[in-house]
């Protein structure tokens, strides 16, 4: 079951993005961060465990991130983390915004969504801060990618 994320799921997604973190394959979060930020979080839920989440972050007037897409290992490859994402990029069109962007290492997964590769230095300053505390910072591996909405 898709829905948003509520108090409850905060540990549990953390749990989930912090496996991936110490893969390499994306940002860890504090509980502080996700409880602050809770509202940007989207979960897939079955049988009461949690098995994804994603989050759509706004960063300006015209401008999102989709951020903390994470699906368990053993629940893969089922559409979870596609409705997922959809529910963040169907967000995005719903508050009147005209872009949603990643940063990923999936570069075909998010362009199954119409997402194309942009360089890096097309995105505003203003999204770097969360890289600030990435152990690849300044060297980022990542692909930027973004989507236009209108």
């Amino acid at each position: 079951m898709l829905r948003k994320a509520q108090i409850r799921d905060v540990k549990n997604i953390q749990k989930l993005l912090t496996h991936f973190a110490s893969q390499g394959d994306m940002l860890s979060r504090s509980l502080s961060e996700l409880y602050e930020s809770v509202r940007d979080f989207y979960v897939w839920e079955e049988g009461g465990r949690l098995l994804g989440t994603a989050a759509l972050h706004i960063m300006w007037e015209d401008l999102a991130e989709i951020r903390s897409v994470a699906v368990a290992e053993d629940a893969g490859r089922r559409g979870t983390g596609t409705r997922l994402v959809q529910a963040c990029i169907d967000e995005a069109r719903e508050l009147g915004l005209k872009r949603v962007f990643c940063l990923t290492y999936k570069p075909n997964f998010f362009g199954k969504f119409g997402m194309r590769i942009v360089d890096k230095s097309e995105l505003p300053h203003k999204v770097w801060g969360d890289c600030m505390k990435c152990v690849k910072f300044p060297d980022c591996d990542e692909i930027a990618m973004i989507l236009d909405l209108e």
